[in-house]
């Protein structure tokens, strides 16, 4: 039977390193999110430091490994088999739900998804167990540690207001000290902002937390606990002067070394705090094993594990090997980028294209803001108002555009408060024994921070609100999820064994597998959209011609394609193709609204004095919009008229579609030839195509009333019909007028061009 548990033993230490590989691609966010977003170094650097940061936090999370072993549930009511069951169960549970939520790039909280997969794998095993011995539900109360679970949940949920509240707090006032205008007052306040920042984190991750350190000796820790306030006193002093020096001497940007210190700081308080989450439970099965092994005359469901309450040291060489997976993990994971690009994505100082949609929550909150802004301002004195006014003025337009070229999403102040706050608030909570969630107070701290910054105006709040409040219910739904998938796992090893424990691992590795598959196309088409940003932030005044002109002809073959395919579709009646062809379609369709998204983006490139070339641009994209939608309103009628099982076309209705979408074509292609070699001078055979065109809409259209009163065809069939030739109709114009604006936008970027005459309207 020893066997089976042995095993497990090995099966938890392979799901231990998963759970750290797909827990790090989550929890990057933490500790690299300001770094990378206020480009204070490049990628490779900021990965340097976190690295050490991470090797070095390892080190110090030895005492709070006890939490996975007695900190949910009492293990003294357990039999070894049981809480074996139960920590097989939290690490299946816990490697599928980081990994489902790293792929869709929404950060989640490590500490959260563990406690509750705890609490639901030992309410599971304490409900069948109290049920087989008793008939009754009557004592489960007494197998969990209630008290310590609902302090470490309270904690984690209060973190979210902590956070987010002293964050917004210190930003407030530091902006208020340096302002957005920084460089000069860096110069005089930088050494004492630096050495205050040093030495907040060396008493916080070094006084507080040599407890916690798997190579301090007893002595070590009296010696610093003895000597805290002068350590402080050393730290403040050596640190602020050498910082001076380092300015006045060297023109050392020390807010850059504090970002980076920081960096260093909250990655060590990262792998502090966080390491449990991933490794504490194969852990403490190993523990329980040994245990097992020294009782080996005492049956597996005989063994009490009270064994476990006691303090348990964990070995150095088994933090620094987890230390080491998670720094490869950082090195080589996609998926680690794709959680930081979205809490950047939500504190980013300007606003533009934003991620997440609004709803009415997050409208009412900006709504009740601005409202309480209102009535503040009215009452504050207008020095006050000036004052703050004064200090609070944003960047000049100069350094937006070429932060905004770089990539900068804040500034460096942001970045530097961002770091020690957050490591501050996790070290306080490791030193406490107290599971802080690091993903809870880092996002919330850069959420303050944006807030307290002004990066939450009128014309983005809704958005980031919206983020802040998906991401912060992805962690309730994390926590409900966690609790219940473990419930279930562990209710089917305690009920089946052997076989479920070989069917639940079978079906674990199986969803890893087409996860990382799903996540794979994602990020094909995240790499697409981020190429596409990049390329509309290089562009200039000299290329925006060339980068218009390859967007209309990939639209207008896209239209041409999606309208010839869908007609064919229809005719065959074939709902696979029409179904594959609507979801083109609708991917036609985001890319032209991000096009119109991108407007200011792109007009804001345009030369000073072109406000007429703007003008035409604005046209040429809300064409190419319109031509998107007309596209979409045949087909998705024409997908649910075929999924609905409507009668088909007539052979009339075909012959007519099929010299109409031939026409279309001949007209589009001739748009697309003139616009690729910038000659408009075909202008009076577009119009004969164009008049053709409808003509042909006009004889369909007549024939068509002639069936319907013949009652030849029924309602859906005529309602379908209609509905493609009054689209059809408009498509055509919106491609005539697609010409016409392309060609006054190419005569605005180059006045010599000698155009045709203007097209009538």
């Amino acid at each position: 039977m020893s066997q089976i548990f042995l095993v497990i033993v090995v099966v938890l230490f392979v799901l231990a390193i998963a759970d750290l590989i797909v827990g790090v691609s989550n929890d990057a966010v933490n500790f690299l999110n300001s770094a990378i977003g206020a480009k204070v170094a490049t990628f490779t650097t900021i990965m340097i430091v976190a690295i050490f940061g991470i090797l070095t936090g390892t080190l110090f999370s030895s005492g709070m490994m006890e939490i996975a072993r007695s900190g949910i549930f009492f293990p003294d009511k357990f039999f070894f088999n049981e809480v074996m069951y139960i920590f097989l169960a939290v690490m299946i549970t816990d490697v599928l739900l980081l990994d489902t939520f790293s792929s869709f790039g929404l950060p989640t909280s490590t500490t959260v998804s563990i406690i509750f997969e705890l609490l639901g794998a030992a309410v599971a095993v304490a409900l069948f167990k109290t049920l087989a011995e008793t008939g009754s539900m009557l004592g489960l109360g007494s197998y969990i540690n209630s008290a310590k679970a609902l302090a470490i949940i309270s904690g984690i949920l209060l973190s979210v207001v902590i956070a987010f509240t002293v964050g917004a707090i210190v930003q407030y006032f530091s902006r208020l000290l340096f302002t957005f205008h920084f460089k000069q007052k860096v110069k005089y306040l930088g050494g004492v902002w630096g050495g205050f920042a040093i030495t907040a984190i060396t008493y916080f991750m070094v006084i507080k937390g040599a407890k916690g350190a798997s190579f301090m000796t007893p002595a070590t820790v009296a010696y610093i606990e003895t000597n805290a306030n002068w350590i402080l006193m050393v730290s403040m002093i050596g640190w602020s002067t050498l910082f001076q020096l380092m300015i006045w001497l060297f023109q050392t940007n020390v807010l850059r070394l504090t970002v980076l210190a920081g960096t260093f700081a909250l990655a060590m308080a990262f792998a502090g705090n966080d390491l449990v989450n991933f490794i504490g439970v194969p852990l403490a099965g190993f523990e329980s094993f040994k245990i097992h092994l020294a009782n080996s005359g005492v049956g597996t469901g005989e063994l009490l594990m009270e064994g476990l309450l006691k303090p348990i040291k964990t070995p150095t060489f088994m933090l620094l090997i987890a230390g080491a997976v998670m720094s490869l993990t950082l090195i080589f994971s996609r998926k680690a980028r794709t959680v930081i690009n979205t809490s950047i994505d939500l504190s980013r100082q300007e606003e533009g294209s934003e991620k997440f949609p609004s709803n009415a929550l997050s409208r009412s909150i900006v709504r009740a803001a601005v409202n309480a802004g209102k009535s503040i301002d009215s009452i504050l004195p207008g020095v006050v108002k000036s004052f703050l006014n004064k200090r609070f003025r944003p960047p000049d337009e100069t350094d937006i555009r070429e932060a905004n070229r770089q990539g900068i999403s804040f500034d460096l102040v942001r970045a530097s408060v961002n770091l020690v706050v957050a490591s501050i608030l996790i070290a306080f909570g490791t030193s406490h024994k107290l599971p802080l969630s690091t993903t809870y107070v880092t996002f919330m701290v850069a959420m303050g921070t944006s807030f307290a910054d002004g990066a939450w105006g009128r014309e983005s709040a809704v958005y980031r609100i919206s983020g802040v409040l998906a991401v912060i219910g992805g962690w309730f739904v994390t926590a409900f999820v966690a609790f219940t998938v473990s419930f279930a796992m562990a209710a089917a090893i305690f009920n089946g064994e052997e076989i479920a424990i070989v069917i639940l691992i079978l079906i674990a590795v199986f969803l890893m597998i087409r996860q990382q598959r799903a996540y794979l196309r994602r990020e094909k088409i995240n790499d697409s959209e981020t190429k596409e940003l990049q390329t509309v932030i290089s562009l200039d005044s000299r290329n925006i011609m060339a980068r218009c002109n390859s967007d209309i002809l990939l639209a207008l073959d896209s239209a041409n394609r999606l309208y010839s395919r869908t007609i064919n579709s229809l005719f065959a009646e074939d709902r696979k193709k029409l179904k594959a062809i609507h979801g083109d379609v609708l991917k036609f369709n985001k890319h032209t609204k991000k096009l119109k998204d991108d407007i200011h983006l792109i007009v804001d490139k345009l030369k000073d004095d072109s406000i007429e070339t703007g003008h035409f641009y604005v046209q040429v994209l809300d064409f190419v919009r319109e031509i998107a939608h007309c596209i979409n309103y045949i087909t998705e009628p024409g997908l649910r008229h075929v999924e609905n099982n409507h009668r088909g076309f007539l052979n009339a209705q075909k012959t007519e579609l099929t010299k109409l979408s031939q026409d279309i074509g001949q007209l589009i292609s001739l748009v697309r030839k003139s616009i690729e070699s910038g000659d408009f001078t075909a202008q009076e055979q577009v119009l004969k195509l164009q008049q053709l065109v409808l003509d042909d809409i006009d004889r369909a259209r007549k024939a068509q009333v002639k069936r319907i009163k013949a009652h030849e065809t029924g309602t859906k069939n005529s309602l379908l019909y209609l509905n493609i030739l009054a689209e059809s109709k408009n498509l055509v114009l919106f491609v005539i007028n697609l010409f016409k604006a392309q060609r006054d936008f190419a005569k605005s970027c180059n006045p010599k061009q000698q155009g045709p005459a203007p097209l009538a309207d």
